[in-house]
């Protein structure tokens, strides 16, 4: 098989939704779906495929069996699968947080940090995240304003419209606020410090852990500076390149694209139908599909109306 169509993980953290059940057609029973993890190799939250040959094994245990390099020759630098992607549903604000970078996590957690990106697939008008902070704090007032909860104040709120893109990089305090669905490609890694949750219990009734001296140590204290160098992509860092692919059905009708030897191609369906092609291989896709297609598939051709993620992994 050429085209893998991925099974995701599914979590119910208590700030998400029902939208990835309802409009990204997600198979779940449960009442709130806050994230489908839709490539992963993390044993946190495995992926599975759902087609072919290899149909009910998870993304890592393909990757085992499979005959030849099907990651591609850019993966080897990496010591395991070096990406995971997801959709998150926020229905309500998710805790402001911080990931640590690879010394930090390795040192600390036995895994990678976190570098990551988020697409704003859809929002509600006048829905805000936060990224970076307004100005530059000192440790000292970090760790006061934790602890008597004025954080949000010295926080960059910034307003997002369907389409935004936020480049994350370790050490950056950031949060999605509520009613945002977010696309995220981020590093193959689970390690999050939370240092606000707005006073939030779990299921078992207490309020969820804070890790501040971990977000201490890795904290950028600092406002973001944004780079101004151009980039034909969407995103692009050593870890994944993202590019977005738009196909109305009339003036750009198909794609078509060659997968060689140097990475994987994943595709995430943000909007539309059609349908991939790609060898003797053909699937249709619909909203929130999530595909893996194998380094060294040859062409491949995207037809239909859709609005894309594609990610490879850079030499």
């Amino acid at each position: 098989m050429c085209i893998l169509k991925m099974v995701p993980s599914c979590k119910d953290y208590l700030w998400g939704g029902h939208r990835l059940i309802d409009e990204y057609h997600k198979n779940y029973d449960g009442n709130i779906l806050a994230e489908t993890w839709e490539l992963s190799c993390h044993p946190d939250g495995p992926s599975k495929i759902q087609n072919g040959t290899f149909a009910g094994i998870t993304l890592a245990e393909y990757i085992k069996k499979a005959e030849g390099n099907v990651l591609g020759i850019h993966c080897r630098r990496f010591r395991e699968f070096p990406i995971l992607i997801k959709f998150i549903d926020a229905k309500d604000n998710l805790s402001i947080q911080v990931h640590p970078d690879n010394q930090f996590a390795l040192e600390n957690e036995g895994q990678y940090g976190k570098t990551e990106m988020w697409y704003v697939a859809d929002c509600k008008e006048g829905a805000c995240l936060y990224y970076g902070f307004k100005k530059k704090v000192s440790k000292e007032e970090f760790r006061q304003r934790i602890l008597d909860n004025t954080l949000l104040e010295v926080l960059n709120a910034v307003t997002v419209q369907k389409g935004d893109v936020l480049f994350i990089e370790t050490g950056t305090i950031h949060a999605i606020g509520k009613d945002i669905v977010i696309a995220e490609i981020q590093q193959n890694s689970n390690v999050t410090y939370r240092v606000y949750d707005y006073g939030r219990v779990g299921n078992d009734g207490k309020k969820r852990d804070l890790h501040i001296e971990k977000a201490l140590a890795v904290t950028n204290r600092v406002p973001i500076i944004k780079s101004k160098t151009c980039c034909p992509h969407i995103a692009d860092c050593d870890y994944f390149t993202v590019d977005k692919l738009n196909l109305d059905g009339d003036v750009m009708k198909k794609m078509c694209g060659h997968i060689g030897n140097g990475s994987f191609v994943s595709i995430l369906m943000v909007e539309g139908d059609g349908e991939i092609r790609c060898g003797k291989d053909k699937l249709r896709y619909q909203k929130g599909d999530s595909f893996f297609l194998p380094a060294n598939s040859g062409e491949y051709e995207i037809s239909g109306t859709c609005e894309a993620l594609i990610t490879t992994v850079k030499g």
